[in-house]
């Protein structure tokens, strides 16, 4: 991997092991720009729980949706996030569209308050979660034969990382005390099961894997090492 490549990578082991580990899974030609497209998630992820003002997380976000323009156009900026997606652009073809519904859902993290309902949570955690695992399949050669899977499968990894951050006091919470989301992760991860499985893009999916874990433990840190042979036996099973 090049030096850009390689910093996303060390920041998405860092910050999103989940990811990471999965990303190991898929052919080493295609880890790089699967990290590029994590390290992306995490900096705008990241924006709504450092800043302070709303402004300031609004002038981030613009500042990644124009460094995505630039990173398109083969002009990127001066970062290695940025450089890596230039990189990743210009050797598959990835739709915009679901970049910038990202970094729209984001706004929302810089709001007061809970969602005003589950569709508009639901929304959220397949404009994030699910269009991260859309992306990453397009990456590993799915194209959009797995969109309805990264829909179920990315709801249910997004739902319980909301019930997570809740848990562990990380963020605002995004969703009430008596909330259904765990009940509603569950059931997305059921659907996501019963669908074709996605063979070479399993490692788009493999995170969702870990939500029984998670759900089972919502207050403790789940080791890696436990979170490593659920993914192993994931993929050994070729199907989340």
């Amino acid at each position: 991997m090049s030096g850009v490549f390689e910093e996303c990578a060390r920041l998405v082991r860092e910050r999103d092991p989940d990811r990471y580990f999965s990303g190991l899974f898929a052919p080493a030609m295609l880890r790089p720009h699967l990290f590029a497209l994590y390290a992306f998630n995490h900096e705008i992820a990241r924006i709504g729980e450092t800043v302070r003002e709303p402004m300031l997380g609004e002038i981030r976000l613009a500042w990644w949706r124009e460094s995505l323009e630039g990173a398109r156009s083969g002009a990127p900026r001066p970062h290695h996030v940025a450089q890596a997606l230039a990189q990743t652009f210009a050797a598959i073809d990835l739709p915009g569209a679901l970049f910038d519904a990202m970094i729209d859902a984001r706004q929302f993290d810089l709001l007061e308050g809970t969602f005003e309902d589950t569709a508009r949570r639901d929304a959220y955690v397949d404009a994030t979660s699910g269009n991260v695992m859309r992306l990453a399949s397009r990456i590993l050669g799915g194209e959009d034969r797995f969109d309805d899977l990264a829909r179920e499968a990315g709801a249910a990894y997004g739902l319980c990382g909301l019930l997570l951050n809740r848990a562990i006091g990380r963020g605002r919470p995004f969703i009430p005390d008596d909330d259904d989301t765990a009940a509603a992760a569950r059931t997305h991860l059921g659907l996501a099961r019963r669908m074709k499985r996605p063979r070479r893009a399993l490692p788009a999916f493999l995170p969702a894997t870990l939500v029984p874990i998670y759900l089972r433990y919502p207050r403790k840190e789940v080791s890696i090492h436990r979170r490593q042979i659920a993914l192993l036996g994931a993929s050994l099973r070729g199907r989340i």
